[in-house]
């Protein structure tokens, strides 16, 4: 069964995510032979604060 994980900044849409989700599992079944029932995929909003790039985090990005 393939889980994936993906992980996001806060502030997609439930619509953006449900097309990842079928995005997602549709290249897995299509790549690995899975059912689609057994594809699992995990969605982690990470906020603004909680995310840096390049030494600084995104919420005081300008």
């Amino acid at each position: 069964m393939p889980t994936i994980r993906v992980e996001l900044m806060e502030g997609r849409t439930p619509e953006q995510k449900k097309n990842l989700v079928k995005a997602l599992t549709q290249a897995v079944v299509e790549t690995l032979g899975s059912q689609p029932a057994s594809v699992d995929v995990l969605l982690y909003d990470i906020k603004r604060s909680d995310w840096a790039t390049g030494g600084e985090l995104w919420s005081e990005k300008k």
